[in-house]
């Protein structure tokens, strides 16, 4: 698809939501339960959707609350129940609705000390938002689940992973969270996702069986959900206040190396692009000490300082490099202000990497210009991704257990495989979506999980879980820990790692396709795959299942020795995304995509 002609640019007046509607939608519009596209449904990170066009409206949050509260219960899960919300307009409503229910259930809730009626009614104006430290990142609520749930030592309690309604908890006062947030979906978006005892994503178990009563309840059945009014639920006996951005930023020493970024004078452009992280980035470097910025500390749902998405529209997605345009642009006017740019989405669970010297200039892309000329820009995420791998395996964390592996979802980039074999690392190749990556960070069978969509955590200093979710955060930081400790910047040390295992070009569209089709998809065998070759190269796999975990991809996957494709329904639109890489060339990358298309048509018929 080609771009829009104004992506990248600063967005107009006229690309602005209206804020009254989208709200006034959210208390006025009643889902239709027969409708599919007005039901509640939770994908890999949560249920989403427009108040406008009555898929997140204040029905789906009640119904949903009620569902989480019967869930938890027969989950055998009484302890507290941790909350917090991104700078989303529908968030802080949403949060809302979510404490009245919870809170009427007799759950003790969590929730930020910074929320009191006057910071509420402040954020509601929506223009008077700046400086409010009420918003609360992904990986804080994760965080704090996990604080909860483990010993002093950071062990986690026997029971928090596996408790659910098929396996309730043994033991009583196990926590869980739930995160208001549609992560970098548009300003029109909300978003609400629950985090059950083991602090990450919730696995589909858990998910369908909460959409499935919360579908039930969407009827008018919603009303008759049991609420305390909300100035009344924060004076309750059962809710209580927990600092999130304090105790998380000051346990941060104990996964990032903060003395060498400061000792170092790593000078740090941290744009939060108007996201829950806003706040989060103001006290680390008061804390710590250190060279930053924070670049536009702007909070307004609008998003009016944002810079317009590959197709016209306002993302906070600190992966696009149209997105992060704003960011960038600080580069170009002054290379030698930032060591490196940081950037999050709205819930900070993802990370973006800015450097003066990303792209060839030659070229316009990530690899070696042969006359060491380059030009500021974003990386991509899998460059980073694999730059991290190689430098926390690379002596910088020497108290991970030996056998650490590195996880990674099977539409990254094979760069990081090639790699792990450099490094006589084991790799583990999981399926899309953080909550596959759960179990090893809390065990400690894996030292990193990361994902091509920026999305990524690893473990404490000492080898113990930090986060079982992303953490947009800890990525930015040790972005600088890296330039603090080795001299380099991440985008020179990729190019350090093409040199040795070979430059790869990669990229992910889309294809059109009908519900049927995109059924199909999804129920694929090997044996339907016909094709023996890709753009002259013999398949080496034919997978319809990840190789680290045995579980369904939802889709296909097919490797040769110097390329790859991965077809996968969306689960939004009437499209496949297909992803492909090429260790070849730009053009071969090109006919990989074509064949692909070739490939899944045939295997469709």
């Amino acid at each position: 698809m080609a771009n829009h002609e104004r992506a990248g640019q600063l967005a107009l007046t006229s690309d602005l939501i209206d804020v009254n509607k989208v709200l006034d939608a959210y208390y006025e519009l009643q889902p239709d339960v027969n409708d599919p596209a007005q039901k509640v449904v939770f994908g890999t990170s949560g249920h989403r959707g427009s108040s406008l066009n009555s898929a997140f409206n204040e029905a789906h949050i009640v119904s949903t609350t009620a569902a989480i509260v019967e869930y938890r219960e027969l989950a055998g899960i009484n302890g507290p129940c941790f909350i917090g919300f991104d700078t989303h307009l529908l968030s802080l409503p949403s949060f809302k609705s979510a404490v009245e229910v919870l809170v009427a259930a007799g759950i003790e809730v969590k929730i930020d000390s910074h929320v009191t009626i006057d910071t509420i009614n402040r954020a509601l104006k929506g223009n008077d938002s700046t400086n409010l430290p009420i918003w609360t990142p992904t990986p804080a609520i994760s965080h704090a689940i996990l604080r909860a749930n483990s010993d002093s030592n950071g062990v986690l309690r026997d029971d928090a992973f596996a408790a659910s309604v098929a396996t309730p908890a043994t033991k009583p006062g196990l926590a869980d969270g739930i995160v208001v947030t549609p992560s970098h979906n548009p300003p029109t978006d909300g978003g609400f996702k629950y985090n059950p005892a083991h602090g990450g994503p919730a696995d589909t178990d858990a998910t369908s069986w909460v959409a499935a009563r919360a579908n039930e309840l969407l009827t008018s059945e919603w009303k008759n959900v049991k609420r305390v009014p909300f100035e009344e639920a924060l004076n309750a006996d059962n809710i209580s206040l927990y600092d999130f951005r304090k105790i998380y930023v000051d346990d941060l020493e104990n996964i990032i190396d903060m003395n060498a970024i400061r000792e170092a004078g790593v000078k740090i452009g941290a744009h939060p692009l108007g996201g829950a992280a806003t706040e989060y980035w103001g006290l680390i470097a008061e804390q710590y000490g250190l060279k930053m910025d924070v670049v536009d500390n702007l909070v307004d749902p609008r998003w009016p300082n944002m810079t317009l998405d590959w197709d016209g529209k306002i993302r906070m997605d600190c992966s696009s490099p149209y997105s992060m345009q704003g960011l960038v642009n600080k580069f170009l006017e002054d290379p030698s202000k930032y060591d490196i740019g940081t950037g999050n989405d709205a819930d900070s669970d993802r990370h973006g990497i800015v450097v003066p010297n990303a792209y060839a200039k030659s070229t316009g892309a990530a690899g070696i210009d042969p006359a060491g000329e380059y030009v500021p820009g974003l990386m991509n995420p899998n460059h980073f991704l694999a730059v991290c791998i190689n430098y926390l395996w690379g002596g910088a964390r020497p108290n991970w257990p030996e056998t650490a592996a590195i996880g990674k979802t099977l539409v990254s980039s094979s760069l990081i495989d090639r790699l792990a074999a450099g490094l006589g690392k084991k790799l583990v190749e999981v399926p899309v979506g953080f909550k596959w990556f759960v179990p090893g960070l809390i065990n400690g069978s894996f030292g990193f999980g990361g994902e091509e969509s920026a999305g990524a955590s690893f473990l404490r200093l000492n080898g113990t879980v930090w986060t079982t979710d992303k953490d947009g955060l800890i990525l930015d930081l040790l972005a600088a820990e890296i330039i603090a400790k080795t001299g380099k910047n991440p985008a020179e040390l990729h190019r350090e790692l093409i040199t040795k295992y070979g430059q790869s070009w990669y990229a992910r569209i889309d294809a059109p396709a009908s519900l049927e089709e995109k059924d199909k998809l999804k129920k694929l065998s090997p044996s339907q795959v016909t094709a023996a070759e890709i753009t002259g190269e013999t398949i080496d796999a034919k997978l319809t299942e990840a190789p680290g975990n045995n579980e369904s991809i939802g889709g296909l996957k097919v490797v040769t020795e110097n390329t790859w494709f991965a077809a996968r329904p969306s689960g939004t639109e009437n499209v496949y995304k297909i992803y492909a890489e090429s260790f070849v060339s730009a053009d071969n990358l090109a006919d990989v995509q074509s064949e692909a298309r070739d490939v899944v048509s045939a295997a469709l018929k």
